[in-house]
């Protein structure tokens, strides 16, 4: 090994920056092992993780199918037989609200995993780089922001037609400003720093510095940001539902569910009350389980 100071550099840019990277993607996982420690957070993470298991075992567990018509349960309430009661066409709505829980993650979940992927990528490179690029990208971003997200999801969605896949799409474009803005701020406070200077300095591509150097330093406050996105991409699939727009009948979408019964609210009151519920549920977890997050985060800082 060259003694140089180029190579002593190299040497102690590169084989710190691995480590660094891992011990900090380690630290927002005890972070999450954290949110137990406090009363409210562990609720919402238990909440979210109960969510997140009926949407696996959901299809195995479930009495009844989605769409599963028993004309004698017509407007039944809640039984031995229907723990959640059924809607006015006889489907058990245990079973939809069950299957359901897959569907909102899928799309939610789904959708905020790409929007958090392509605000990071364009956060990180538009923070770093500056200049003409990081101004037109921040313009962009900013009329895309003046707009409410819902709608400019129905914008979006009467352009590209109604599909799960433009769902999908609109959650990308709707969150991905957010998502850039929050990383952006974090790169223009380290992206001058002695660390970031000494890689620049040995010559390694942009790369190799935004993910070795800087996304460690961005993974806190990402991990936090993340779970705010996916309580409101829950809420803007739900009302997506709810107004027609989103996903389809007969599938069991929570909101559509909250639509389809409240022209039925005085006979089957439980068709519209459960659904809410699980929506209602599902967003206060992930509510205080960011909450939580974000303390302990702060906490270990």
């Amino acid at each position: 090994m060259p003694v140089t100071p180029r190579g002593i550099m190299l040497f102690s840019v590169s084989s710190v920056a691995l480590p660094a990277t891992w011990g900090r993607l380690h630290g927002v996982w005890l972070a999450f092992r954290g949110l137990y420690s406090h009363g409210a957070s562990a609720v919402g993470a238990s909440l979210v993780l109960l969510f997140l298991i009926l949407a696996v075992v959901g299809p195995w567990i479930a009495p009844y199918g989605e769409n599963e018509q028993i004309f004698t349960a017509a407007r039944q309430p809640p039984s031995s037989e229907h723990w959640f009661g059924a809607d006015r066409l006889g489907r058990d709505v245990f079973s939809r609200v069950l299957l359901g829980t897959r569907d909102i993650f899928a799309l939610a979940g789904l959708g905020t995993l790409l929007a958090v992927l392509s605000g990071t990528t364009v956060g990180l490179f538009s923070g770093y780089l500056g200049g003409w690029l990081d101004e037109g990208i921040m313009r962009l971003f900013d009329s895309l922001l003046a707009m409410p997200a819902l709608l400019l999801a129905l914008l979006l969605l009467g352009t590209i037609g109604q599909s799960r896949q433009g769902i999908l799409f609109v959650i990308v474009v709707v969150y991905t400003p957010i998502v850039a803005r929050v990383v952006r701020s974090v790169v223009l406070g380290v992206k001058n720093k002695g660390f970031v200077d000494a890689a620049r300095t040995q010559g390694e591509p942009i790369p190799a510095i935004l993910v070795r150097e800087i996304l460690p330093s961005v993974l806190p406050a990402l991990a936090v940001e993340a779970a705010l996105r996916f309580s409101y991409a829950i809420f803007l699939v739900a009302s997506l539902g709810f107004l027609g727009v989103g996903v389809q009948p007969p599938e069991p979408d929570w909101g559509l569910m909250v639509s389809e019964a409240r022209a039925n609210v005085t006979q089957t009151p439980w068709a519209l009350y459960f659904p809410a519920a699980a929506i209602a549920l599902l967003v206060i977890g992930v509510n205080l389980m960011a909450d939580g997050l974000k303390r302990v985060l702060q906490e270990r800082d």
